[in-house]
């Protein structure tokens, strides 16, 4: 998938599932419920040994998936993310390595920036899309606001306490691509294997921002 065509799909979708599998036996059935719910994407993020196998899985038994990898630290995670499948990569912050990797392996990123100098570092590799994390504790849309001023050709994808009740005004800002967020792929809906309540609740998110 190019980069154009990922980032209209994000745009598209409007909601990054942000999750976390503790077990590999997990990625399947989570799957099957993102896409029930009508959001075939989702970032699995690096913070747990079952990452780099979900994102194999997932990319093999839902190939129509976008399936990136999350909290992406060091190139060594970012090449396992890669030969996994992943169709994108995300980080909590700007790493010029894992970037540069990724630019390398023609692998879209979005790396985590929070002030206008993180801002003009992504900016010297020519991103155009950038993660805002950790949104709220970093003052929220206020902040983005404030730092799309000086950087109007830039995106943002906010990240970091979106949920279902501010989701919307995030999205209202024409500068915010999509938000990502974890309140329909809770861990302990997760654990408890209530792929069901996932699936209604993805969906009721997919209806929430298709307003």
């Amino acid at each position: 998938m190019s980069k154009t065509h990922l980032f209209e799909q994000v745009a598209a979708k409007k909601i990054i599932p942000v999750v976390k599998l503790d077990r590999v036996s997990d990625a399947k059935p989570l799957g099957e419920a993102l896409c029930k719910g009508g959001l075939p994407v989702a970032e699995v993020t690096f913070r747990t040994e079952a990452a780099e196998e979900s994102i194999r899985i997932m990319r093999k038994e839902f190939p129509e998936m976008m399936v990136g990898a999350g909290t992406v630290l060091n190139v060594e995670q970012a090449r396992r993310a890669l030969d996994a499948g992943a169709t994108f990569l995300v980080a909590p912050g700007f790493c010029r390595s894992v970037v540069e990797f990724a630019i390398d392996n023609h692998l879209p990123v979005f790396p985590g920036t929070c002030t206008p100098s993180e801002v003009m570092a992504a900016m010297e590799y020519n991103l155009s899309v950038v993660k805002f994390f950790p949104a709220l504790q970093y003052g929220g849309l206020g902040t983005i606001k404030a730092l799309a001023a000086p950087f109007p050709s830039l995106k943002f994808m906010p990240t970091g306490g979106i949920n279902a009740s501010n989701v919307l005004e995030f999205l209202a800002f024409d500068k915010v691509i999509a938000c990502g967020g974890s309140w329909m792929v809770k861990d302990s809906l997760i654990n408890e294997g209530n792929f069901e309540e996932i699936a209604r609740l993805t969906a009721e998110a997919v209806t929430l921002v298709s307003r």
